[in-house]
């Protein structure tokens, strides 16, 4: 499967939305991030694996159409569920979960998520926030094939 050349990339995004943005590899890890955005633009972790990078780009770009949230503890929160769930929306469409899923005989897992060249967290979002309609075609869909 693995049509890589049509999947929705958020580097490109970046490149042509935002060329003032620079994406830079550091080293996260003593923060527990994979991600962030700086006066100098977006911070990766230099450990990345590609799909986590996609992932985490698509994230922090979200981020910056949305524009910085003040921190609370409460809104903090679900500003970031919130920004998930786009990004998710925005690697997965229906169409390639559903063939991802048919792929790799109705699992979600690592296996599913790299097919989908995103993280597990991303798949695992864009699957929790189905809405109701999507889940109804995904399972109409995936029954087919059983």
């Amino acid at each position: 499967m693995n049509g890589e050349d049509h999947k929705w990339q958020p580097e490109d995004v970046l490149h042509a939305h935002y060329p003032q943005v620079g994406v830079h590899d550091v080293d996260l890890r003593p923060l527990r991030l994979l991600g962030r955005i700086t006066p100098h633009g977006i911070e990766v972790e230099k450990t990345c694996r590609q799909r986590e990078r996609r992932s985490t780009l698509a994230h922090e770009l979200v981020h910056l159409e949305r524009g910085i949230a003040p921190y609370h503890p409460h809104y903090t929160l679900r500003e970031e569920r919130i920004v998930d769930e786009i990004a998710a929306r925005r690697l997965i469409p229906l169409d390639d979960l559903f063939n991802a899923m048919i792929w790799c005989q109705g699992r979600v897992d690592d296996e599913v998520a790299e097919e989908l060249g995103v993280d597990l967290d991303t798949l695992n979002t864009r699957i929790n926030t189905l809405e109701p309609c999507e889940q109804q075609w995904l399972e109409r869909q995936i029954n087919r094939f059983r």
